[in-house]
């Protein structure tokens, strides 16, 4: 027994989200949806912001790269998801976990800085529009992008580092539909005290500070939208930010749930984890698209092939 638990793990059995037949085929029907339209929707609006120059604004640039996030994010969790769900033996080598681990936590992370820079964007906009378009340059949003995306590496390579860097012997049995570092931590064969303090303090980074900086720049917002003369006006500015804060809710919701919070079931944990690694990808474009005039607008130009005046 002791010789056994001995042995280095080198692969990993994801146990996925049900063992019954019947449930896999439903989920993997369900998956492949939802799949689909966010490669599609993502994609799509992408294509929207790239040939549409009246798309050609910060808050337009940010949404295409936060696509771009979702799309590879996605990716990289539900197509292998989709063959396990049909596989009977489900699963991923530890090479293969760690890349996962590492690609979805600098999507994710990334994601969360991309968040926070766009309610920044909307601040400014709405608060203070004669200096948003000296503010707001193409360098400097170019800058910003860069920045969300080296945070989401930083974050990733760290909490990364301190999960994989612990010895895993014995059980390699994942209660998961695909690699993440809470699920990970359980099978350690020492002692995870470190590993948990420096994850918890990269949510503290990536997750709680971005949400600070969103809940004051929205609460400037609500102050300056509320005391906007024209009713049209107020109408416009709470259309524009409603939706990203919804966005902002379903995601960093789930994501602080699983993250920041007192260890909750197993059954519980992949719950929520389907909800921000799967269903939020697809929501982002849908919301954006659905309650965007601008979006809808460049929609139907290009379905018509009429050609966006520059702006």
């Amino acid at each position: 027994m002791n010789q056994t638990k001995q042995i280095w793990v080198t692969e990993f059995l994801l146990l996925g989200l049900s063992d019954d037949a019947q449930t896999q085929l439903l989920l993997f029907v369900l998956f492949m949806g939802v799949y689909l339209v966010t490669v599609l929707g993502n994609l799509l609006l992408i294509s929207l912001v790239l040939i549409d120059t009246q798309l050609h604004t910060p808050m337009y640039f940010f949404l295409c790269n936060l696509s771009l996030a979702d799309l590879f994010f996605s990716t990289n969790i539900v197509p292998q998801a989709l063959v396990h769900m049909l596989s009977k033996r489900k699963v991923i080598s530890f090479m293969g976990c760690t890349a996962q681990l590492l690609l979805f936590l600098i999507f994710g992370c990334t994601q969360c800085a991309l968040l926070s820079v766009m309610s920044y964007d909307r601040y400014l906009a709405i608060c203070d529009p004669m200096h948003y378009p000296l503010i707001m340059t193409r360098k400097v949003c170019s800058h910003l992008a860069l920045a969300c995306w080296a945070s989401g590496i930083l974050v990733s390579l760290v909490d990364t580092t301190f999960t994989l860097q612990l010895p895993y012997q014995g059980d390699n049995k994942i209660a998961h539909f695909f690699c993440e570092a809470p699920a990970l931590l359980v099978l350690a064969s020492a002692d995870i005290h470190k590993a948990e303090t420096a994850i918890f303090l990269m949510g503290v980074v990536i997750l709680l500070a971005p949400v600070s900086l969103i809940l004051i720049s929205y609460g400037s917002i609500i102050v300056t939208v509320v005391r906007m003369k024209t009713t049209s006006g107020r109408l416009k500015a709470f259309s524009t930010c409603g939706t990203h804060l919804l966005v902002v809710i379903l995601f960093y919701g789930s994501a602080i749930i699983t993250y920041m919070t007192p260890k909750s079931s197993k059954e519980q944990g992949k719950l929520v984890s389907v909800f921000y690694a799967v269903i939020n990808p697809m929501l982002n474009p849908v919301i954006y698209s659905l309650r965007n005039k601008d979006v809808k607008r460049a929609l139907r130009n290009a379905a018509n092939g009429v050609k966006p005046f520059s702006s």
